[in-house]
């Protein structure tokens, strides 16, 4: 099922024209920062551009998305299961999956969500500080129809200066629905 469903995605993605970019091509353990997070469809997009790019992306889906009949599915297409429930600490769960891979490129939206946002959530800079491992651009550009891998940046413990480095990328790229104003990256204390 698993491999009937990749070729969907990827027919779809190729029939609507994107194009996969990557400009990181070494990097295999890294958090890709998925932004802007506006639709279901970044989802489909960003499975493309997997497999266009053939890299290793794993997301985090809730506990319930892994059961059956689909929990088989979310493995294989990169999904790691996270029951907020009994996590109770998100980063520590996180950095200690980066610690029993070789290979992982966890994908998080710092948003949380498809709405609208007035602030990001924090999580994802500090799993990347524990876990002694970069953050990458990722990018979805809905106007040149664009997915992948754009930027490498070392998380320095400066949260408020890495993350100016990352808005001003993010202010040139497109959603399927764009919002208005920038979200406040806060002060990275969350």
């Amino acid at each position: 099922m698993t491999r009937i469903i990749r070729s969907l995605i990827i027919s779809y993605y190729k029939r609507q024209g994107w194009t996969a970019v990557n400009m990181v091509p070494e990097i295999r353990r890294c958090i890709v920062m998925a932004v802007p997070h506006t639709s279901n469809w970044d989802f489909v997009y960003i499975m493309g551009a997997k497999q266009a790019l053939n890299i290793p992306l794993s997301f985090v889906g809730k506990a319930s998305l892994f059961r059956w009949p689909f929990g088989r599915m979310m493995r294989e297409l990169g999904g790691v299961s996270v029951d907020r429930d009994k996590t109770a600490n998100f980063v520590d769960s996180m950095v200690a999956e980066f610690a029993q891979r070789d290979d992982f490129m966890l994908t998080i939206a710092p948003e949380g969500t498809r709405g609208k946002v007035r602030r990001w959530k924090t999580g994802f800079y500090h799993i990347a500080i524990g876990a002694k491992v970069p953050l990458v651009i990722g990018m979805m550009d809905y106007a040149k129809k664009q997915v992948g891998l754009v930027k490498v940046i070392w998380p320095t413990g400066d949260y408020v200066s890495d993350m100016a480095e990352v808005s001003e990328f993010y202010r040139t790229t497109t959603p399927r629905h764009p919002r208005s104003g920038t979200p406040d990256f806060g002060s990275g204390a969350e």
